[in-house]
């Protein structure tokens, strides 16, 4: 196998770049493997649930950031990772891990990967997905009610306590490193057409 190809796919919340991952790792299949952010939250065993519900989870220091750059080094290095597991039901990590096997393309996602420069050194490609800030409110709503069980006053408190804020000091600054903007995440067709192309193009070693 050649050398690992890394693409990071940021954005906002709900901004629909884990929507455009999907649609690139269910075209191109076991070509290319997938680690989330998200699967890198700090376990807090030492706290309760009700105190690990309060944590600001949208802050660069929720992340275990160095574990997953460790990581992507073994995994770039051809060596086969064992990735955390994040159980959003208790707030906390769970005690199973995930096999993470070495591929030519290696996906990376998450709100803050493009904040942290230890993850943008080894990207490849940075990508961010831009989207309008009502809309992703609209779509988190959704999500968190169907797919969390939560209420609507307790998503909307902690967008205006914690996600919005952390949004505008961290993850919008982060936009700036990005190769590319794609507007309007999974919506934009033309672009993830684009992004397909691309990407069959490394996996077919032709010149990019």
């Amino acid at each position: 196998m050649e050398g690992t190809y890394v693409i990071g796919v940021a954005g906002g919340t709900a901004s629909g770049k884990t929507t455009i991952v999907k649609i690139i790792k269910e075209y191109f299949g076991e070509d290319i493997e997938l680690i989330g952010h998200d699967c890198y939250y700090k376990a807090h065993d030492d706290m309760p649930y009700e105190e690990r519900a309060k944590l600001n989870y949208d802050h660069p220091n929720s992340f275990d950031t160095e574990r997953m750059v460790k990581d992507v080094l073994a995994l770039k290095a051809g060596t086969v990772v064992e990735r955390p597991v994040y159980d959003y039901s208790i707030h906390n990590r769970a005690k199973e891990t995930v096999t993470v096997y070495p591929k030519r393309i290696l996906m990376l996602e998450g709100i803050l990967i493009l904040e942290s420069k230890e993850l943008r050194d080894l990207m490849d490609l940075k990508i961010f997905v831009d989207t309008d800030a009502d809309e992703r409110l609209m779509r988190r709503i959704t999500r968190d009610m169907v797919e969390r069980a939560r209420s609507i006053e307790s998503i909307l408190s902690q967008y205006r306590d914690t996600v919005k804020p952390m949004h505008e000091q961290f993850v919008e600054p982060s936009k700036k490193y990005a190769d590319i903007i794609i507007p309007e995440g999974g919506r934009n067709v033309v672009a993830i057409s684009i992004l397909k192309h691309y990407l069959k193009m490394i996996l077919e070693g032709k010149e990019v």
